[in-house]
């Protein structure tokens, strides 16, 4: 008899052999793991060696820091300027060349005013502005705001803020002599295109906040909302108002002067009115693993009413979106002027000593693939402000949106309805 033929004896070779050969292919797997781990790790690191040590070799900065030197060492009056003020001009000056309107580099301090800003909730006169070459242009002027008690009125041109002149400065300059604490007072020199002379207005600033959403019934059938930007709680906030307008036939949605916002508001507001699944924008990047397509998201019902959509030269991104959107899947009658044209997406990239760069990371288009980007949404109903609308505040937009829509009642199709107004 052999061994083997030994039950215990070969249940003992069986866990010898077994045991060796597990731990035999458990050590192979460990060297591989590491071999190949090691060799990942190298590959990564010399690639990454070789794109930064190639781009710095590519990009030569002695002459920089020649010009540099010859500068703070010759030039009169250079001790007005700090190392940190030259960096950052040289930085914006970068950014420039870029030629992008939409990215722009912005020193520390311009970063606390662009984020105090962005806040919603600041002290201010209330009115949104723009730079302008003789000062700051009225591009909107908020609702219960000071500027709007005291008579500011859009396109006024804010000449001087308390005698200080705001024709050179920086946006951010001027809105620092504007902006100060609440209860103080500034006097604006302002020029207004209907009147013959400059106007003096004294204003009282107050504590700002600004209402994301605003909406009010204005009959039976028909209710207005408006939109003054897109930001984190304006989807739940437009959900809350819409609900209550939910049995009205008609929505006068009003974009204008909205500049835009988070995209994911946008995408929440249209799923309201388009059904789960479609697509309502995208988005396309310099590395295409990262462009994305979004569709609507809504479960519940979908408001079924038609909309005229108020549009204008301030309506920009993701009230673009918003407004083209609804136009394609033929939910909407676009009113009003054309829009600013801003079909990008910015990233903030916070530098470690405060700054902010705002960089322009991808295009975004339409749900037909369309791109507006610095081209700006025709309307399909072009209504234009007249000089006594402004004399006497009168909103001749949202007047004849609800003209459209007894029109539409009457005609019930889009198409016609536009085509008769264009007549007009």
């Amino acid at each position: 008899m052999t061994l083997l033929k030994k039950p215990y004896v070969f249940w003992l070779f069986f866990l010898i052999f077994f045991t060796s050969f597990l731990l035999g292919v458990l050590f192979s797997f460990y060297i591989a793991k590491n071999y190949h781990e090691s060799l990942w790790n190298i590959s990564v690191n010399t690639l990454k060696d070789d794109i930064f040590s190639s781009s710095k070799e590519d990009l030569d900065m002695t002459k920089f820091w020649e010009v540099y030197d010859i500068i703070k060492e010759n030039n009169y009056g250079l001790e007005s300027a700090s190392k940190e003020d030259i960096v950052n001009g040289a930085i914006s000056w970068m950014v420039e060349w870029i030629w992008d309107p939409f990215t722009e580099y912005l020193s520390p301090t311009q970063t606390k005013q662009f984020i105090d800003t962005l806040s919603g909730d600041f002290e201010w006169i209330g009115a949104v502005v723009e730079k302008h070459e003789l000062g700051v242009l009225i591009d909107m002027v908020l609702k219960g705001s000071p500027a709007k008690k005291y008579g500011i009125k859009k396109w006024d041109i804010i000449l001087t803020a308390n005698t200080h002149k705001l024709q050179s400065l920086s946006l951010y300059e001027a809105i620092n002599y504007i902006k100060w604490p609440a209860g103080t007072q500034v006097i604006l020199e302002v020029l207004r295109s209907w009147e013959d002379d400059i106007l003096e207005i004294d204003v009282t600033r107050e504590k700002i906040q600004i209402p994301s959403v605003e909406s009010e019934k204005m009959n039976e059938s028909i209710g207005y909302i408006s939109l003054n930007m897109f930001g984190e709680d304006t989807a739940e906030e437009f959900e809350k108002a819409l609900s209550e307008l939910w049995d009205t036939d008609w929505i006068i949605l009003d974009l204008r002067d909205n500049g835009g916002g988070y995209m994911v508001s946008a995408v929440e507001i249209l799923s309201n009115f388009i059904d789960k699944g479609e697509k309502l924008v995208s988005t396309k990047q310099k590395n295409t693993f990262f462009n994305r397509s979004y569709q609507s998201v809504w479960f519940h019902e979908r408001y079924s009413g038609k909309i005229v959509v108020l549009i204008n030269e301030n309506s920009a991104s993701a009230s673009e979106i918003t407004a083209w959107a609804l136009r394609e899947y033929n939910k909407a009658i676009l009113l009003g002027t054309k829009t600013y044209g801003k079909g990008s997406v910015q990233q903030p990239f916070e530098m470690k000593d405060g700054s902010l760069l705002k960089l322009t990371i991808a295009e975004w288009l339409t749900p037909k693939g369309n791109n507006i980007n610095l081209e700006g949404i025709e309307p399909d109903i072009e209504v234009v402000f007249e000089k006594q609308d402004y004399e006497n505040e009168y909103d001749r937009q949202r007047e004849v949106a609800t003209e459209v829509i007894q029109e539409f009642i009457r005609i019930w199709s889009i198409g016609l309805t536009v085509e008769k107004f264009l007549e007009k």
